[in-house]
């Protein structure tokens, strides 16, 4: 059973932010995880929808999105992260 981690993403420092994302690659790939997509919001349907961005990452399984999540190696990222941008990460799995 597969599962993404979907992130939806305000920029607040772009050089912080570019500097985040040049690492988190490395991050993903012990996890088998593979970038599906990364983008900007183009519209609002429907609804509501406080951020600008947006990434999907798809991991084998839920087990691997917790190990990428914990893992020292993401960890490290984290202060980083919240300098660069809100974020709102969540993880959904088939069923």
């Amino acid at each position: 059973m597969s599962a993404c981690v979907i992130g939806h993403i305000t920029v607040k420092d772009a050089e912080k932010w570019a500097q985040y994302r040049a690492q988190v690659p490395a991050t993903l790939a012990p996890w088998g995880a593979e970038l599906l997509f990364r983008g900007q919001l183009a519209d609002i349907l429907d609804g509501r929808h406080a951020h600008t961005d947006t990434v999907v990452i798809r991991f084998p399984d839920r087990a691997a999105v917790d190990g990428w999540h914990d893992s020292a190696a993401y960890q490290a990222l984290i202060p980083l992260r919240r300098q660069a941008a809100d974020l709102d990460l969540l993880t959904f799995s088939d069923q």
